[in-house]
């Protein structure tokens, strides 16, 4: 049991591949940058601003890790959470292999 969320999995998918793994059990979860701004408008403007380049920034980052395309994963984190099994997680490609009893 184990499972990658958010920034998590970003990291998960980053590592070195050929050796990221997880198990059968386990779970990732992918979204959009989340914000959570308050106060005056100019600090609203400017967070929102950040958020939106942030999520370019991923969004390339996680089609290099993956290999799909910028459309394919803005698609995915237009949905919100976007959880995945281990095989899920392997077919888009955030991991190389499932470790396990049944798996290696």
């Amino acid at each position: 049991i184990g499972m990658a969320a958010s920034m998590a999995s970003f990291i998960l998918g980053a590592g070195e591949r050929g050796k990221r793994t997880a198990l059968p059990s386990s779970r990732v979860m992918v979204h959009q940058p989340m914000g959570g701004s308050e106060g005056q408008a100019e600090d609203v403007r400017v967070e929102a601003e950040q958020i939106i380049k942030i999520k370019g920034t991923l969004v390339t980052m996680y089609s290099h890790m993956t290999g799909r395309t910028r459309e394919q994963i803005v698609a995915d984190f237009e949905g919100g959470d976007n959880y995945m099994s281990a095989e899920q997680a392997l077919e888009y490609g955030l991991i190389d292999r499932i470790i396990g009893p049944t798996h290696d």
